[in-house]
């Protein structure tokens, strides 16, 4: 397979980078290997190696290396092929009735197959195959898969483990001296049963690469370097959430209290805390130096390396708030940041700095962001589980920060609270540092709407300013494409546009695909417009479940080779790491290359808007689209976006799309479930990290989530849009709502869908992917009053302005 420059170069980049989102979670030192060697390969993932998620999460690569494939091109011999032949018999009969029993589930529950079908996943089948491999070096890979549309289950086979892979998992590591249990999973599973394991390898879902990625770590090419950006626990063990399969609401009971802040602050005992990881060789860290410069905090710590290999290593700093006024986690991150490969022996000094500022915390009652007075523990550690104090700050008097609005609402229920904080005996060795009173700048949030209005847009017709306001849609198609975010018409298989129908008005192209560009990748064009090569344009996953009828009528816009006469055009895209291995770099600087790599794709195939990152909080394990987002902690989800979103716009005409605003935390009922969540929460977890993007970022679009909060859809919700986002954030680029297909809608809910006209008098720019019926919907709206000519103007304008921004750039 001959790669073209730029996939071989983007290829050659990520190969060096993908052992630092890899997490060692337990060693006894019999890796890495001293070199390729017979191998004994067991486990799902050693053929079916997962490269990413479902749905949306898919990216069309040209090729994907699985861990069998990785293995042998890095010289290994497998003694194990009899077993992975017969396990696939077991897996394609499994498969069979899977399809059968979903396709037989979505008719009694008489919803459309397609929509039911998404992000299902297979539980891994129980079989008995003999354990028969020969050498003294074995591995089990143990995949898992989970998409957009459904959400993963507490069962055996999915979350938890199935009794072959218990039974299997625990026989091997007695009988190979050299055993490793290989996670090529996207999301938590519970490995309470197999803790006796001697060495676990988190490899997480890497992209096209995966299974080369697995085989340099093996014989130290690689080195893992990250860290976990999701507390591993036993699934009894995480905060009770009774109502997580209820269709129409869910309770958000825990309040601030997600992943770590719970598990800390309740002194529940993890399996593996977050910010946990372990490496091949053996670091030291040892804090040389703290000081405080106004409200800015600054620390250095050596990290030393002492043991056999070269590594990285990770600083974590957490902020423990005073509990004066309202209770607080017993710790948050505040500050992360990873070393340069250091040698034996060599050592680095590492700088961290934060502002307290970004650790104000939000008070309901007087609608303001302020710090407590009193006296704040700056801690220390490898992990959230293991800190220690570094630092007593102490400050005088309560500080606001900022003062703002309430804007989300009332939830209706009383949320988890801690019951105070035992008191912690403190080495009398660490430094005291006090904040002076004049620190710290109070400002007060201006919430004057932008209400520009340019003269081309207030000179459109009712109609033009419609189009302007709904993404591209021809009025004379059913728009079936748009079903699996594929309306794009100027660029095969993206998954939407803004309209092109209004005078000579720019528009934009955007792609789908949060680990890379999922596009077409062979197609041609002739007089009617763009034909995908076969189904190159439809997600993998959704094969098995369309109708017949559906297929055929897709097929019209797609052909096995290319018409006479027109050329066969490629877009193959690179598929990187799921944004969860992202976030366990702990590496800003790696999330900007990966997004360099994406924008650097965006341009070569005319793409405007990337509808990725997404950074929705980790808030279950359940969330079947987990492994798009980065972690359960706010600020890393926050940092990690905001660097791929520099890596992006780095490039000319590029921007990215952060999505889901906000509380978007299960796929159950996704259009019509509501989240109850109160204010503190939704500003301390569930925004935060697009605060954090924004100012320090801005990217040029936001999407928001199907999900209502507190009985709003989010894409009809003026106050998270104009007064937190805008206002507050400073956000200055166009809001989309997500893909709103009335097919997709659950006939058991009891919330409407999004409509147009509604989105639009929120001051979102523009609905997607559009259709007949939404032009027709937010007309009516504009003649009943619920939206205003002169808001449709205003989004109208923002839309034009990105347009041009972004064609202009590319010129």
């Amino acid at each position: 397979m001959k790669l073209f420059a730029y996939e071989k170069k983007h290829s050659e980049r990520l190969r060096d980078t993908l052992s630092e989102c890899t997490v060692l979670l337990k060693k006894d030192g019999h890796f890495p290997l001293s070199g390729p060697c017979e191998i004994a390969a067991y486990g799902s993932g050693i053929r079916h190696t997962i490269k990413g998620g479902t749905g949306s999460g898919e990216v069309n690569s040209r090729y994907s290396v699985n861990v069998e494939e990785g293995l042998i091109e890095a010289g290994f011999t497998i003694s194990t092929a009899s077993w992975l032949d017969r396990y696939d018999k077991e897996l394609e009969k499994a498969k069979e009735q899977f399809i059968r029993d979903v396709k037989a589930e979505a008719k009694a529950a008489g919803q459309n197959t397609i929509v039911y079908s998404m992000g299902k996943a297979m539980l891994e089948p129980d079989y008995d195959l003999p354990i028969e491999g020969s050498g003294d070096t074995c591995v089990y890979v143990l995949a898992r898969i989970s998409g957009e549309g459904n959400d993963r289950r507490e069962v055996a086979g999915e979350i938890k483990l199935s009794q072959t892979e218990i039974r299997d998992i625990l026989e091997l590591n007695e009988q190979y001296e050299k055993f490793m249990l290989v996670l090529n999973v996207g999301g938590v599973v519970d490995l309470s049963p197999v803790m006796g394991v001697k060495n676990i390898l988190l490899l997480s879902q890497l992209g096209a690469q995966t299974g080369t990625a697995l085989a340099d770590i093996l014989l130290g090419k690689g080195n893992p370097s990250g860290r976990l950006s999701t507390t591993w626990a036993k699934v009894e063990d995480y905060p009770a959430m009774p109502d997580f399969e209820d269709i129409n609401e869910t309770k958000y009971l825990e309040g601030i209290y997600v992943g770590y802040r719970y598990f800390d602050t309740f002194q529940k005992r993890a399996l593996f805390p977050f910010g946990y990881g372990l490496s091949y060789t053996e670091f030291t860290q040892e804090v040389d130096k703290v000081e405080v410069s106004g409200e800015e905090v600054s620390v250095s710590v050596n990290v030393a390396n002492q043991g056999k290999y070269p590594g990285m290593d990770v600083v974590q700093l957490y902020l423990s708030v005073p509990t004066e006024r309202l209770d607080h986690p017993y710790q948050e991150l505040c500050a992360f940041a990873k070393s340069k490969i250091l040698n034996p022996g060599e050592s680095q000094s590492v700088s961290l700095t934060f502002k307290l500022s970004q650790m104000a915390s939000y008070d309901e009652e007087r609608a303001l962001y302020f710090l407590e007075r009193g006296d704040y523990l700056l801690r220390f550690g490898n992990h959230s589980g293991e800190t220690k104090a570094i630092a007593l700050i102490k400050m005088s008097q309560e500080q606001v920060i900022l003062t703002a609005k309430n804007v989300f609402g009332k939830p209706g229920f009383m949320e988890l609270t801690a019951t105070g904080r035992a008191e912690e005996e403190l080495n009398d060795q660490i430094p005291t540092l006090t904040i002076e009173e004049n620190a710290f700048k109070s400002e007060t949030v201006e919430y004057e709407p932008n209400k520009e209005i340019l003269p081309e847009v207030a000179q459109l017709s009712v109609d033009e300013l419609l189009y302007m306001n709904i993404g591209a849609f021809d009025p004379n198609k059913s728009g079936i494409g748009s079903i699996i975010g594929n309306a794009g018409v100027s660029v095969c298989g993206a998954a939407g546009e803004t309209t092109s129908m209004v005078r000579d008005f720019p528009h934009l192209v955007m792609a789908d695909g949060p680990a890379g560009l999922r596009l077409a990748k062979e197609f041609y064009r002739d007089e009617k417009g763009l034909h995908s090569i076969g189904q190159s344009a439809i997600p993998e996953s959704m094969l098995d479940f369309m109708p017949k009828i559906l297929l055929f009528l897709l097929s019209l816009t797609s052909s096995k080779k290319p018409k006479k006469g027109s050329k066969l055009e490629y877009q193959y895209c690179t598929a990187i790491p799921i944004g969860t291995a992202v976030a366990q770099s702990f590496n800003e600087e790696l999330a900007t290359i990966y997004g360099d790599v994406v924008g650097s794709e965006m341009e070569r195939f005319g793409v405007h808007l990337w509808l990725a990152p997404a950074l929705n909080i980790h808030r279950s394990i359940r969330c079947g689209r987990n492994f798009e987002y980065f972690s359960e902690d706010p600020f890393i989800s926050g940092k990690m976006a905001a660097s791929m979103t520099l890596g992006v716009q780095k490039h000319p005409g590029c921007g990215v799309t952060i999505k889901h605003y906000a509380a978007n935390n299960k796929e159950l009922n996704r259009y019509g479930n509501d989240s109850l969540v109160s204010e503190r929460a939704m500003r301390e977890i569930y925004t935060k990290g697009f605060g954090i993007c924004v100012r320090e970022a801005q990217p040029k679009a936001v999407m928001t989530s199907y999900n209502l909060v507190n009985g709003t859809h989010t894409a009809e919700h003026r106050g998270m849009i104009e007064d937190l986002l805008r206002a507050e954030y400073g956000f200055q680029g166009i809001v989309m709502t997500d893909w709103v297909i009335a097919l997709a809608t659950n006939k058991k809910g009891i919330h409407r869908n999004t409509l147009a006209s509604y989105e639009a008098a929120a001051g979102s720019d523009v609905f997607m992917p559009g259709g007949k019926g939404d032009f027709k919907e937010m007309k009516r709206g504009l003649e009943e009053g619920i939206v205003t000519k002169e808001q449709l103007q205003i989004n109208a304008t923002r839309v034009l302005k990105m347009a041009r921004e972004l064609t202009e750039a590319r010129k």
